[in-house]
């Protein structure tokens, strides 16, 4: 009896939900009391996004060996410095903001010395070419001055034609591009770190909004976490025990003020993600993405797995191992160009 009266309910609520659907979904407001009433989907994220803007306040932007905010407002001068025509007063709203992170960063023995290098060698090339007769640009040129300077290298700005030439050919690319494939079939042998931490390199040199980079890459091999890990996502369902090596791809969503970009550890993570794939395949690896819907159940075991805090989301897991020559692969027939690419 019991069952077949939440049977009947969960019709109805269907009922109910395929009827609103037309109504709420042509209302900003309707669409968010469409989903307060009828669905958790986005109850989680909403509140790691909070928590992340509360860490962020109280980390003054460091995370660890890196200022979110001073690389922020670092890109941000460089970008003024490769302007055409370069002008020579920029930077107004942040460069004060800019100098203070600097202050925060050198304060911290833990900071990564390649990137206060990099802050104060585009500082300093910032005040170079400024005009330092504003009173805001000379007001933080004096604070700058009063801080401990790193010597000047070339972490700066340069011209395209000094960036050293590269030997990849197209053909030879896209060979690499169509080799990996996702396999889900490894040889029981464990995988190299130094093989991971050489692929890592490759996915690092992926473009990031900001040059933030807002995300950490968990490497799991040991059991029983590796089991536990493999074989939460509904994707792993048959091969979960034949994986060696798990990839975490953390995005870290307190590297940002502003709830406005809270897609960015997705875009960022997955950039990364993919030239991490592709650099396995040059070390004899080989890899299979796996996805991981929003799913608050499964977001919980995996925080409370990798002792995350809810602002640090999980963006895809990654099967890493030596392919099995006897396994198969999908053929997943790709679509053509002339199917994807629009002229607009």
């Amino acid at each position: 009896m019991k069952t077949t009266v939440i049977k009947l309910l969960k019709k109805v609520i269907e009922q109910l939900q395929a009827a609103l659907l037309p109504l709420c979904s042509k209302s900003a407001i309707l669409s968010g009391l469409y989903f307060t009433f009828f669905s958790r989907d986005f109850f989680y994220e909403h509140q790691a996004i909070l928590k992340a803007r509360l860490a962020y306040k109280r980390q003054q932007g460091m995370h660890g060996k890196s200022s979110a905010l001073l690389r922020r407002n670092i890109h941000r001068l460089e970008k003024g410095l490769i302007m055409q025509p370069r002008r020579s007063i920029y930077a107004l709203d942040y460069i004060s903001e800019t100098i203070a992170a600097y202050r925060v960063a050198l304060s911290n023995s833990e900071v990564d010395q390649s990137e206060l290098q990099w802050a104060s060698d585009v500082i300093t090339e910032y005040f170079s070419v400024v005009d330092k007769n504003n009173p805001v640009i000379n007001e933080s040129f004096l604070a700058f001055n009063q801080l401990s300077t790193l010597c000047s290298t070339s972490k700066k700005p340069y011209s395209y034609h000094q960036k050293a030439p590269h030997k990849v050919e197209y053909e030879d690319f896209l060979a690499l591009t169509k080799f990996r494939t996702s396999v889900r079939w490894f040889q029981s042998k464990s995988v190299e770190i130094e093989k991971i931490k050489k692929a890592i390199d490759a996915a690092l040199q992926a473009p990031s909004a900001c040059n933030r980079q807002p995300f950490q890459f968990y490497s799991i091999s040991s059991q029983p976490l590796l089991k536990k890990l493999a074989n939460l996502p509904g994707g792993t369902a048959g091969f979960a025990d034949n994986i060696p090596h798990l990839i975490a791809v953390v995005g870290d969503l307190s590297y940002y003020p502003l709830s406005r970009d809270r897609h960015v550890i997705y875009i960022d993570s997955s950039l990364a993600s993919m030239q991490f794939m592709l650099a396995l395949e040059t070390l004899g690896l080989s890899s299979c993405p796996i996805n991981w819907p929003e799913l608050i159940n499964q977001d919980k075991t995996v925080a409370s797995l990798l002792n995350l805090p809810q602002y640090k989301r999980v963006v895809m897991f990654i099967a890493v191992g030596y392919p099995s020559n006897s396994g198969m692969i999908p053929y997943s027939d790709k679509k053509q160009a002339k199917d994807i690419l629009k002229h607009v």
